[in-house]
Protein backbone atom coordinates (compact mmCIF):
# COMPACT_ATOMS: atom_id res chain seq x y z
CA UNK A 1 0.00 0.00 0.00
CA UNK A 2 1.28 3.44 -0.92
CA UNK A 3 0.98 6.36 1.51
CA UNK A 4 1.60 10.05 0.94
CA UNK A 5 2.87 12.01 3.92
CA UNK A 6 2.33 15.72 4.52
CA UNK A 7 3.47 17.94 7.36
CA UNK A 8 1.35 20.65 8.89
CA UNK A 9 2.87 24.09 8.52
CA UNK A 10 0.82 25.30 11.49
CA UNK A 11 1.24 22.42 13.99
CA UNK A 12 4.83 21.38 14.66
CA UNK A 13 5.64 17.66 14.34
CA UNK A 14 2.14 16.87 13.05
CA UNK A 15 1.86 14.73 9.93
CA UNK A 16 -0.98 13.45 7.77
CA UNK A 17 -0.75 10.19 5.82
CA UNK A 18 -3.12 9.98 2.84
CA UNK A 19 -4.09 6.92 0.82
CA UNK A 20 -4.25 9.07 -2.35
CA UNK A 21 -1.92 11.93 -3.13
CA UNK A 22 -3.43 15.36 -2.50
CA UNK A 23 -6.81 13.84 -1.46
CA UNK A 24 -7.39 16.44 1.25
CA UNK A 25 -11.17 16.05 0.91
CA UNK A 26 -10.81 12.92 3.10
CA UNK A 27 -9.85 15.11 6.07
CA UNK A 28 -12.75 16.43 8.15
CA UNK A 29 -13.14 20.20 7.71
CA UNK A 30 -12.43 21.08 11.38
CA UNK A 31 -9.18 19.08 11.21
CA UNK A 32 -8.14 20.78 7.96
CA UNK A 33 -8.68 24.15 9.59
CA UNK A 34 -6.51 23.28 12.57
CA UNK A 35 -3.67 21.89 10.46
CA UNK A 36 -3.46 24.83 8.11
CA UNK A 37 -1.40 24.42 4.96
CA UNK A 38 0.06 20.96 4.36
CA UNK A 39 3.39 20.40 2.64
CA UNK A 40 4.19 17.15 0.82
CA UNK A 41 7.10 15.32 2.47
CA UNK A 42 7.25 11.71 1.34
CA UNK A 43 5.69 8.89 -0.64
CA UNK A 44 6.23 5.55 1.09
CA UNK A 45 5.23 1.94 0.46
CA UNK A 46 3.65 0.59 3.65
CA UNK A 47 4.44 -3.10 3.38
CA UNK A 48 3.96 -5.46 6.35
CA UNK A 49 7.75 -5.43 6.80
CA UNK A 50 7.97 -1.61 6.86
CA UNK A 51 8.98 -0.04 10.16
CA UNK A 52 8.11 3.59 10.88
CA UNK A 53 9.93 5.76 13.41
CA UNK A 54 6.92 6.91 15.45
CA UNK A 55 3.94 4.97 14.17
CA UNK A 56 2.85 1.35 13.88
CA UNK A 57 2.71 0.72 10.12
CA UNK A 58 -0.15 -1.77 10.56
CA UNK A 59 -2.28 0.88 12.30
CA UNK A 60 -1.44 3.42 9.60
CA UNK A 61 -2.51 0.92 6.90
CA UNK A 62 -5.77 0.17 8.76
CA UNK A 63 -6.60 3.87 9.04
CA UNK A 64 -5.79 4.49 5.38
CA UNK A 65 -8.15 1.70 4.33
CA UNK A 66 -10.93 2.71 6.74
CA UNK A 67 -10.69 6.53 6.57
CA UNK A 68 -8.34 7.39 3.74
CA UNK A 69 -6.01 9.20 6.17
CA UNK A 70 -3.95 8.75 9.33
CA UNK A 71 -2.79 11.46 11.74
CA UNK A 72 0.61 11.45 13.41
CA UNK A 73 0.75 13.83 16.35
CA UNK A 74 3.89 15.10 18.10
CA UNK A 75 5.33 12.84 20.76
CA UNK A 76 4.04 13.69 24.20
CA UNK A 77 6.37 15.88 26.16
CA UNK A 78 6.99 14.60 29.64
CA UNK A 79 8.09 16.80 32.49
CA UNK A 80 11.87 16.18 32.77
CA UNK A 81 11.70 16.97 36.48
CA UNK A 82 9.67 13.77 36.99
CA UNK A 83 12.56 11.56 35.88
CA UNK A 84 14.71 9.65 38.35
CA UNK A 85 18.03 11.43 38.07
CA UNK A 86 19.77 8.90 40.30
CA UNK A 87 20.46 11.37 43.09
CA UNK A 88 19.31 11.33 46.67
CA UNK A 89 19.40 15.10 47.01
Amino acid sequence: MQAYVYKSLRKADTYVYLAKRDDFARLPEPLRGQLGALEFVLAVALTPERKLAREDAAVVRENLVARGFHMQFPPSVEDPMQEDWGTDA
